[in-house]
């Protein structure tokens, strides 16, 4: 089982800074707004393209892009940058409760068509009731997972290629079908720390991804997910959703993190642990806990560290380290299980390189990336290049923010 390297694409807003951007300005799209947090990058299309490509040269082999409120839509941004990449994949996060499950199955068709084959699904079910009601969805937090449940099932039936009729609870097709299913089908990753999560996953997902949770929870998760998956006769990959911090020294990469958190106030902290501490996510809850909203006990597992966490939403622990403690945590993770390591950094374009340029090598080195294989073996033609050029990145086999 080889280590799967994914990258992020920060489509709100990136740079030198933990502070969400959306607290401060609108994400800078707007260039004329002015905004008090210093270093924020605009997630125009040119900066984005910036670090498709910078992904692509150093290896890896997809970026998440999220879904929500303060990001651009996923879909139409991703589209565009399979236009200027030749082999990257995309791992589209989208929210099943906005979208026709025939609708969703029909766009992932014609968005393997046009990008040869490089789209990734991430199903996001919604934590945030906020958020939800925002694009029009009242149904609570159970119930969003049951409607997630039947949403894939007939995502997957109306794939078939024939008509495929359900009645549940939330949908009723009739003849629901993909004319043109999808060739190859996306593979789907999901994640959902609570009870009512876990049977969604062990029936549907290819991939079921955590948050960075210290080595013996993500074992108990995955073990837990692994019970269930065996009781419907399926097997679930699994990954994990880190930021990292690697320099060329341990003292350096911490130094680094030290001055992520000089932007951070009290006040600031206080607010967003607020906002946090109200949503309906189980999986933010554990995120929240790992520090309690304190800066005095952050590094919560050898070179894991909770301060991303104080003021962000969703993945909040990174890795921080020389090259090497980070190889060391990704092979800790790898002997669990976890084969898929969907990372990211601020600013993501110059942490891209750090991490392509320090701890990849150190991966190969130990054999934990798949080297036999050559790099566009299985990607058809694009751009016009043929799928033997050279200099590319291994394919993925198999998430929100």
């Amino acid at each position: 089982m080889s280590v799967h390297l994914h990258w992020f694409l920060p489509t709100g807003g990136d740079g030198r800074t933990l502070v969400d951007r959306h607290a401060y300005t609108d994400g800078g799209i707007r260039r004329d707004r002015i905004t008090p947090v210093s270093g924020v990058r605009a997630p125009d299309i040119e900066y984005l393209a910036q670090i498709a490509k910078a992904a692509e040269q150093l290896g890896f082999e997809a970026v998440l892009t999220p879904t929500g409120t303060w990001c651009e839509d996923a879909w139409l941004t991703t589209v565009a940058l399979t236009q200027v990449t030749e082999r990257l994949k995309f791992l589209v996060a989208f929210r099943p409760g906005v979208i026709s499950p025939v609708l969703a199955a029909q766009m992932a068709a014609t968005y393997q068509r046009i990008s040869r084959g490089r789209l990734l699904l991430n199903v996001v079910t919604g934590g945030d009731s906020t958020e939800q009601r925002r694009f029009g969805d009242a149904l609570d937090h159970d119930r969003r997972y049951a409607r997630t449940d039947e949403f894939l099932q007939i995502v997957r039936g109306v794939w078939g290629g024939k008509p495929f009729d359900f009645q549940g609870e939330h949908f009723q097709i009739e003849g629901g079908l993909t004319a043109l299913p999808p060739d190859p089908l996306p593979q789907i990753f999901f994640g959902g720390s609570s009870p009512a999560a876990g049977p969604v996953a062990a029936r549907n997902v290819d991939v079921y991804l955590t948050w960075g949770e210290p080595p013996e929870q993500v074992r108990q998760k995955i073990d837990w997910i692994r019970g269930l998956a065996e009781k419907e006769g399926r097997t679930v990959r699994f990954g994990i959703r880190l930021h990292t911090i690697s320099r060329d020294s341990s003292k350096e990469a911490w130094a680094t993190a030290g001055r992520l958190l000089d932007d951070l106030d009290p006040e600031t902290i206080a607010s967003a642990q607020q906002a946090l501490g109200r949503s309906e996510s189980v999986g933010q809850q554990r995120m929240l806990a790992l520090h309690g909203g304190s800066r005095d006990r952050l590094e919560i597992s050898p070179n894991l560290w909770a301060g991303v966490g104080l003021v962000r939403g969703g993945a909040g622990t990174a890795l921080v380290g020389s090259h090497a403690e980070v190889a060391d945590r990704i092979e800790e993770y790898h002997a669990l299980g976890v084969e898929h390591f969907v990372l990211s950094g601020y600013p993501h374009l110059e942490e891209a390189y750090w991490f392509g340029e320090g701890v990849r090598p150190e991966l190969a080195a130990r054999g934990l990336l798949d080297a036999g294989r050559p790099p566009l073996d299985g990607v058809p033609a694009a751009n016009g290049r043929p799928a033997s050029a050279p200099g590319g990145a291994p394919l993925l086999v198999a998430g929100g923010r």
